[in-house]
């Protein structure tokens, strides 16, 4: 059963409003799109083809990422009853595609980065259906998440539409410029990328200064949940590929693409499907930083743990 905090905290946490004003929701839409498309430029035929040619990793990654991951979350709210808004935040969470910065911690980690960059890729395409479909689905099954999606008539078929302009249509531009003028690409490969990441960087800061003082005062109520949220993803990821028997590489990538999520993209959707519920939006935003730090910390703990190996 809730507990009595819940039904304080519960009403009082939806009534919180981020600043985030229509201008902010369309930079942070195009500072997504402009990502998508840094990563498409880098999309090489042979990696893709290194990842096909090991199909087993590459399944395995994808049902860690768009099956497990949800489902465990759905039984982690179960467990821990946090309000239905900040529940229905850490689902749609882990139903977002994979965040772009995890094939930089996996390359930081020694993990396969090529695998890393193949299940980005196809979760992204997959988000476009699986996002909509795993809030809709896990959500239904709880009855105060259940009567959160009536209030805001969640539209499944809507949300896949605007996740595919969001995704689908940006990724598509990458690839076309990377199959018709290859040498174009990778001139803009690099530059596209490090300036994607610090614009992206700058609007999280930004935005996490413009509500400090919410952050500040509501903090408390999700800080150990993401951190408890993204430590399942992340080992979940890692022990699914290692009861799989893949490369040691190949489970390092699995957990990145695991526990690192496109938050901005949860951000976005918290905004135009949910009229940024208290709840929803500070568990996202807040997912969006910690994830960067739990990730930075994993790759460097890996790094250290095979610096002796390749010194000996």
């Amino acid at each position: 059963m809730p507990t009595t905090s819940q039904h304080i905290v519960a009403p009082s946490i939806d009534l919180v409003r981020l600043n985030f004003n229509p201008q902010a929701q369309l930079g942070l839409s195009l500072v997504l799109a402009l990502v998508m498309f840094g990563i498409a430029l880098d999309l090489k035929p042979d990696d893709l083809r290194h990842a096909w040619s090991r199909p087993r990793a590459l399944v395995i990654g994808l049902l860690s990422h768009h099956l497990l991951y949800p489902a465990a979350t759905f039984l982690m709210i179960e467990l821990l009853h946090p309000a239905p808004s900040i529940g229905l935040g850490m689902l749609l969470v882990s139903s977002c595609p994979a965040g772009h910065i995890s094939n930089f911690f996996t390359h930081r980690a020694n993990g396969n980065a090529a695998l890393s960059v193949s299940i980005s890729t196809l979760s992204t395409l997959g988000a476009i259906v699986m996002t909509p479909l795993n809030v809709s689905f896990w959500a239904s099954l709880d009855p105060q998440m259940a009567a959160l999606l009536h209030s805001f008539s969640l539209d499944p078929g809507h949300m896949l539409f605007e996740i595919a302009l969001l995704l689908g249509a940006p990724l598509v531009a990458g690839l076309l410029v990377q199959a018709r003028a290859p040498a174009l690409a990778r001139r803009l490969h690099v530059p596209m990328k490090r300036f994607s990441m610090l614009v992206f960087l700058a609007f999280v800061i930004g935005a996490l200064m413009l509500n400090w003082t919410i952050f500040i005062e509501w903090g408390r109520y999700v800080v150990l949940l993401v951190l408890l949220h993204n430590a399942l993803a992340l080992a979940g990821g890692y022990a699914f590929a290692r009861l799989a028997r893949l490369a040691e590489r190949d489970c390092r990538a699995v957990a990145f693409e695991t526990g690192i999520q496109n938050s901005g993209l949860g951000l976005v959707l918290v905004f135009n499907f949910f009229g940024g519920l208290g709840g929803m939006a500070i568990i996202t935003s807040w997912w969006g930083i910690w994830h960067i730090a739990a990730g930075m910390a994993l790759s460097t703990y890996w790094l250290m743990q095979d610096r002796p190996w390749s010194q000996a």
